[in-house]
């Protein structure tokens, strides 16, 4: 339930409502907007009968919102929220940020190359992969906490902020220790638990859409870290599993206005895992672009063909360089 208050109500009165609504035993969040005041009922788990608040002062009108998402709907935040990531603002009203960096960190050699090659063509945010999910148990798993501190050195080298994905609750210390960004990978979309760890701390993250996910299922895990106190909150379409073998998986774009309609939270697309080839990235990022995205997050290796990880998907970097250009060509056309 969504209580909209009068632009003249006065804090007692709003103070009032939310008095209101703690005695039915429910939580009131006050939701300041740049006309009026909204305050938020969390907590009720069906119809709440609302004939006692809608007749309090200063009370404009009562909106029942069922979504099973609340605090990341536009119901509640009217407002589009611009996520600092490291000092990278990311979000409506700035410019596309461009997530850049290998699959999986390798050699010290590896992460520094990458960092300087795509600092120096324009990318913002540095990646790497430290903790690798594999579908195959036998497959490279990354380097763990050895990853971790080269992809620091790499970050601090190129004077870049660092993402890398966490993928169980026991890795959140170490992953903090040396990542500005943490990374929620699709197949821990769902992990409430690894979630909720996250919505405590105080760090930006980005959140990946699960590989059958719906909408409302995408909406309902960035909830979980929301919820916990965690606003700062990157969502992330990456491809779905359909019918389709010829690609990796299904980038599906309709999503982006669709979260931008629907959601405050910001959203970017990683064409590379959409897609799993090489001369698909670029198109379906300046795509991505054009649809409305916040910005691409893209695998870039200096030598994709010795990749542990993902080297068919990566692009080298005259590649990412070539990309970058036009981009900006792009975003100074469409004037974003």
């Amino acid at each position: 339930m969504l209580i909209v208050m009068h632009h003249h109500a006065t804090d007692d009165q709003i103070r009032t409502v939310q008095e209101a609504v703690a005695a039915m035993g429910l939580q009131a969040l006050p939701i300041p907007g740049s006309e009026r005041t909204a305050i938020g009922v969390l907590g009720n788990q069906g119809y709440v009968d609302d004939a006692g608040i809608r007749e309090l002062p200063g009370v404009r009108e009562v909106i029942h919102v069922s979504k099973p998402y609340k605090l990341v709907s536009r119901d509640f935040h009217p407002e589009p929220t611009v996520v600092d990531a490291g000092g990278v603002l990311v979000g409506d009203g700035q410019p596309p940020v461009i997530i850049a960096g290998p699959c999986s960190i390798e050699t010290e050699a590896q992460m520094l190359a990458s960092a300087h090659l795509v600092k120096a063509a324009g990318a913002q945010i540095l990646r790497g992969g430290a903790f690798k999910p594999r579908t195959g148990p036998h497959s490279f798993q990354g380097l763990g906490v050895e990853g971790l501190k080269l992809l620091r050195l790499a970050g601090d080298a190129a004077g870049m902020p660092v993402i890398t994905e966490v993928m169980r609750i026991e890795q959140l210390e170490a992953v903090c220790r040396y990542a500005d960004i943490l990374q929620i990978g699709a197949r821990n979309m769902q992990n409430f638990d690894l979630l909720k760890e996250v919505g405590k701390l105080d760090r930006p993250v980005l959140l990946k859409r699960g590989m059958s996910a719906t909408l409302e299922e995408f909406l309902a895990a960035a909830e979980y870290i929301v919820a916990e106190g965690n606003g700062r909150v990157i969502l992330c379409e990456r491809g779905i599993r359909t019918f389709e073998r010829a690609t990796r998986n299904t980038l599906d774009l309709s999503i982006i206005p669709l979260v931008r309609e629907m959601s405050h939270l910001p959203i970017i697309v990683d064409p590379s895992h959409a897609t799993g080839k090489r001369p698909l990235v670029p198109v379906m990022a300046k795509a991505s672009l054009v649809a409305g995205a916040h910005g691409v997050m893209i695998e870039v290796h200096p030598d994709p063909d010795r990749a542990l990880c993902d080297g068919a998907q990566s692009l080298n970097g005259p590649g990412f360089e070539s990309l970058m250009g036009e981009i900006r060509k792009l975003v100074a056309f469409i004037g974003y």
